[in-house]
């Protein structure tokens, strides 16, 4: 049947409002997950290559040192401002990488913004390989990280978009999974190229990366946008084909009609709620109404900041930038890079249980007990690390520990903040503000991802002027925890099982420590009026609209 003979009539079953889950729909979905695959990869080979022998004597032009002159082993590294430079300036790039991409994911499309990313880190890659200096290594890292950028906070928004709302925690939490199999790759490169005395110890490691670009790029070529973007552009005809081909239905499917029904009319709910005017006008509604109120687009924009802040407050990625560097400073561990690699393998091997746990307990039960599981490990660490585990004890044993605690930490935020992170940022925006409201939160990820790697080689390196912390940087990932603790019980609403549309209604109607009770009992659709007249796929947004605005007026004629 030609798309402009559908009639978009929608329903008010509320179990009825989008069509059963698909291997199609799987394959989507965890095809777009692979951009995980930038994030996590760039996160694992910096680290690594900052401690490999022959990059360091490169960017110092030191010797390599004696191995019976221990001053001089001791020596023989990147200075702290170099590798916080080094590893923060990709982060700055990512921040002003997902804003940007906020505007443009509603401008030209989710998918195009994707490629467009995949091209700019692509540029970024070229100048990282060619480098033999800092300079040109700083540019090239800013620049890839604009790309990441794109890449990081759009994928989770097609993701969040396309994804069956049954399954969607699990598959945007293979987002994360992604990411840890690309520090694991990055790790597995590196352990293989570290001892190569050459530009091709750190050369090879970087450009393994084009792959992944060129990998994406072309799949998305392949992949339909998002049936969300065309509603907000009022190209209907293009969404309804856009849904038919996500959930492989029929376009005059009964499905595909209360789907696309219940997402334009929620649309239009929310265009009456969130006026848009300017191009500052679009920023400003992220921040409007009070922070004290959950339904407001400020609390919501909040939540999704101190989220994806806290994420990063983990201390996570202080083990995967520094975790090299960290594990050589404990003394007696004779091949820090096996360690690394084995903490990345703990991980991958965990972050596959979020796939059920996210949908069997929901978001908050388990960001709530990642947090406390976090906050008794790091402790642990600390306090081995400060009384036997100390360098100067030589206590293998103790040192064994201390990895075996950071290893479970490790399962811990894997299994539950890694992920959900980026599950809750991708469901609590409603459509107005949804590209801008994720780039936002992405960017505050990345924001708090550079502060980390700035400040984290001062606070454990052991030259003049450094903090000189060593294990005693865990009493404060550890103290940092419990704010992420008390963050995910207060703030973080449960969306476990509901469509984007009903996520909007649930925090309309009730407050994040009483949400998990909360159960759809209407439609957008019934309460907009597009139950009662269809609308042909074909119609421009003004007879949308009309069709509305009469089916107001008739409820307030009733009322009187």
């Amino acid at each position: 049947m030609p798309g402009g003979g559908v009639v978009i009539t929608g329903t008010t079953d509320t179990s009825r409002i989008e069509a059963p889950v698909t291997v199609k729909a799987y394959f989507i979905c965890a095809f777009a997950a692979f951009g995980g695959i930038f994030f996590g990869y760039d996160t694992g080979w910096m680290g690594g290559v900052l401690a490999m022998p022959y990059f360091i004597r490169q960017y110092t032009g030191l010797q390599y040192p004696d191995p019976n002159d221990k001053a001089a082993v001791t020596a023989f590294h990147l200075p702290a401002s170099d590798q916080s430079l080094t590893t923060s300036i990709l982060s700055c790039g990512t921040f002003f990488g997902a804003l940007i991409a906020g505007d443009l994911a509603d401008m030209i499309g989710r998918r195009t913004t994707i490629i467009t990313g995949c091209g700019i880190f692509t540029v970024g890659c070229i100048l990282e390989v060619a480098s033999t200096g800092l300079g040109v290594m700083v540019a090239g890292r800013l620049i890839a990280g604009v790309g990441v950028g794109f890449i990081s906070a759009i994928v989770i928004l097609y993701m969040s978009e396309i994804a069956p709302r049954k399954v969607r925690g699990a598959v945007v939490a293979g987002y994360q999974f992604c990411i840890t199999i690309g520090i694991l790759l990055a790790n597995c490169v590196v352990y293989a190229t570290q001892k190569r005395d050459d530009t091709g110890s750190y050369r090879i490691p970087i450009a393994v990366q084009f792959l992944w670009a060129i990998i994406l790029a072309i799949g998305l070529f392949l992949l339909p946008e998002s049936p969300r973007y065309f509603v907000k552009k009022g190209k209907l005809e293009k969404a309804a084909k856009a849904l038919s081909e996500v959930r492989g239905q029929a376009i005059d499917s009964d499905y595909i009609q209360d789907e696309l029904a219940e997402i334009i009319a929620n649309h239009e709910y929310e265009m009456q709620v969130i006026p848009q005017t300017s191009w500052i006008g679009g920023w400003t509604n992220c921040f409007r109404g009070s922070i004290f109120k959950g339904v407001s687009n400020s609390r919501r924009t909040t939540v999704g900041i101190l989220m994806q802040m806290m994420q990063q407050l983990t201390g996570i990625n202080f083990i995967f930038y520094f975790g090299t560097v960290f594990f050589t400073s404990l003394g007696t561990i004779s091949n820090p890079f096996l360690i690394t690699l084995i903490t990345t393998l703990v991980n991958v091997c965990s972050t596959p249980i979020s796939f059920w746990t996210v949908e069997r307990f929901g978001r908050r039960k388990i960001l709530i007990v990642g947090a406390t599981g976090m906050v008794i490990m790091q402790f642990i660490v600390g306090i081995i690390g400060v009384t036997a585990g100390r360098e100067s004890k030589n206590n293998h044993a103790a040192v064994s520990a201390m990895v075996a605690f950071i290893c479970f930490n490790i399962s811990f935020f894997a299994a539950t903040w890694g992920p959900c992170a980026w599950v809750v940022i991708g469901e609590i925006f409603p459509l107005p503000i949804r590209s801008r409201g994720v780039g936002i939160s992405t960017s505050s990820n990345w924001f708090w991802n550079c502060i980390i790697a700035v400040i984290t080689p001062y606070l454990v390196g052991t030259g003049p002027g450094d903090a000189n912390l060593g294990a005693k940087v865990f009493f404060l990932w550890g103290s940092l925890c419990c704010l992420s603790l008390a963050f995910a019980y207060f703030f973080v609403p449960e969306t476990k099982g509901l469509s984007l549309e009903q996520v909007d209604k649930m925090m309309e109607e009730t407050t994040a420590r009483h949400s998990a009770k909360w159960v759809p009992h209407s439609t957008f659709a019934q309460e907009m009026g597009l139950t009662n007249k269809g609308v042909s796929i074909s119609a421009p947004t003004e007879e949308i609209k009309a069709a509305v605005i009469q089916h107001e007026m008739r409820n307030d004629t009733e009322k009187l």
